[in-house]
């Protein structure tokens, strides 16, 4: 694998830096994020408190029926660590109303985390990929083929993603709500890894103008939380988009998330597909990544602030 490490010491001065300009040009009385007890949003709101102080950064962990209570604690404890206040909201009865939990295979999905791997596996089987690549084809306009794949899709994915989109929207919508009515900037977690092959919501709370962490891949957004102390079980919980059971960002990708990286890496260093696949990555899952970053080019069309990080290859802060 490649080195991707970048030196934290400038990562923090800038992002801290940033957040203070950020602060100033918006003229407001801090920041607010939604803080779900995942790594990436745990390291955002470390960084906010260093840059601002606790009385200027505002949290908001927004869950549903659905939601890991063990990622609720960590949301609690590193607030409690920040000396912040956790503002805790539950979207649940919202949700139902728009028919978020309704679909038979949604309900199903609930029962146990063997049900996704399940219905996961058998899906690549029959279609040939992740329900996730199905997903970003279905998103940028492609019809489904062949005509089996269309209704297997229909029958289990479809909601899903559904239900994924409802939830993100609505808890960007409930964010920005809260960020305007409090003079407050709002910022995002969102890193470069899931930016790139698309595993987030377009319009939703992982796609938001500011998002300070997206020069970052995921591999060097963990190595900044140890450079940060965060607390061990922070450090150490599993990417995950909280919203089913046996559903992790991995999971749900195909890949994890060093592979993604490497990939990504390597494609920026001018690597061809076969030196990359050299590095010990199976040329399939290489081409699999680089057909997930084509296909979800549609959802990264909204207007980003350039991150004030860049780890890319060749970048000041790479070691």
């Amino acid at each position: 694998m490649l080195d991707l490490h970048v030196d934290g010491t400038k990562v923090v001065d800038e992002i801290l830096k940033y957040l203070k300009q950020i602060v100033e040009r918006e003229n407001s009385r801090g920041v607010a994020l939604g803080l779900s007890g995942g790594m990436d949003s745990c390291v955002l709101a470390t960084l906010a408190v260093r840059a601002l102080g606790p009385q200027s950064v505002t949290v908001v962990y927004i869950f549903d029926q659905d939601s890991d209570p063990n990622i609720a604690r960590n949301a609690r404890h590193i607030a409690d660590n920040l000396g912040l206040t956790l503002e805790e909201l539950d979207i649940s009865e919202d949700m139902s109303k728009r028919g978020v939990y309704a679909s038979a295979f949604t309900k199903l999905l609930r029962l146990s985390g063997l049900v996704a791997k399940i219905t996961t596996a058998c899906y690549r089987i029959i279609c040939g990929e992740t329900p996730f690549k199905s997903t970003l084809r279905v998103g940028g306009g492609e019809t489904l083929r062949p005509w089996y794949k269309r209704l297997l899709f229909n029958m289990t994915m479809r909601h899903v993603e559904a239900g994924f989109i409802q939830r993100h929207i609505f808890r960007r919508n409930i964010l920005e709500r809260i960020a305007e009515e409090r003079n407050l900037s709002l910022i995002g977690a969102a890193n470069r890894s899931e930016c790139e092959v698309g595993w987030f919501v377009k319009d939703g709370i992982d796609d938001i103008p500011v998002q300070p962490l997206t020069g970052l891949f995921k591999t060097q957004i963990r190595q900044l939380a140890e450079e940060l102390e965060l607390p061990e079980k922070i450090r150490k919980q599993i990417p995950s988009p909280d919203m089913a059971k046996g559903v992790t960002d991995e999971f749900g990708i195909g890949h994890e998330y060093c592979i993604v990286d490497t990939v990504i890496d390597g494609l920026d260093r001018g690597l061809t597909l076969e030196e990359i696949s050299a590095l010990g990555i199976p040329q399939k899952d290489v081409v699999d990544i680089i057909d997930l970053m084509r296909l979800s080019k549609w959802k990264r069309m909204s207007p980003h602030e350039i991150s004030p990080v860049n780890g890319s290859y060749g970048s000041a802060i790479r070691c």
